[in-house]
C-alpha cells in the first residue's frame, strides 16, 4: 500500500481546486464527522509564514493535511504551532499523520513548537518530542491538551 505523495506550500502557491479539496477535507473531518461546528476559515491560513502540508492518495484525492503557523513572540523568538491535522476516514491507519508531523517538525527545525492536541493523540505527539503542559480541557466537547516541543527540539520532559 502506497502512502501517497507529500506536498507543501503556502496559500499563495496552492491552486484553487487543491485549496478547495484541502478545506473540504477539514470540514468533513472536523465539522461533519466530529460534529464540531466552528469557524475553520480563521484567517490564519493567509498569514505570512503559514504552510500547508498534505498527502494525496494515488487516485489524487487528498488523504491527510496539517497546517503550520509561524508566530513571533514578544521577545522576538519564533514559535510554531501545528494544527488542523486531519486524515480522511478511508486513509487512516497508514501512517499519514506521523509522516506529516515529522515533515512539519523538519520545517520547524530547532524552534519551539506547540500543538493543541486531542487527548487521545497525546502519546503520538510525545513520540515526536512534545510534552503535555497544563490541564486537560474541552474544546467543542472533545478532550484536548496543550503540548510543547521546546526550542532545540528536546522534549520538555527530558
Amino acid at each position: 500500500m502506497s502512502i501517497g505523495q507529500l506536498h507543501r506550500a503556502s496559500m499563495d502557491e496552492i491552486d484553487a481546486p487543491t485549496l478547495y479539496r484541502l478545506l473540504q477535507l477539514r470540514s468533513e473531518v472536523f465539522v461533519l464527522e466530529q460534529a464540531c461546528p466552528y469557524q475553520d476559515l480563521d484567517g490564519r491560513d493567509l498569514e505570512p509564514g503559514t504552510r500547508q502540508l498534505w498527502i494525496t492518495a494515488d487516485d489524487g484525492t487528498i488523504a491527510s493535511e496539517l497546517r503550520i503557523l509561524r508566530n513571533t513572540g514578544g521577545d522576538g523568538a519564533v514559535v510554531y504551532q501545528i494544527g488542523r491535522v486531519c486524515t480522511h476516514r478511508a486513509h487512516r491507519g497508514r501512517g499519514h499523520t506521523r509522516l506529516l508531523i515529522a515533515e512539519a517538525l523538519g520545517e520547524v527545525g530547532d524552534h519551539e513548537c506547540r500543538v493543541e492536541a486531542q487527548k487521545y493523540l497525546a502519546e503520538m505527539y510525545v513520540g515526536h518530542g512534545f510534552a503535555v503542559i497544563g490541564e486537560e480541557y474541552l474544546e467543542d466537547g472533545i478532550p484536548h491538551v496543550s503540548m510543547i516541543r521546546p526550542a532545540g527540539g528536546v522534549s520538555a520532559s527530558e
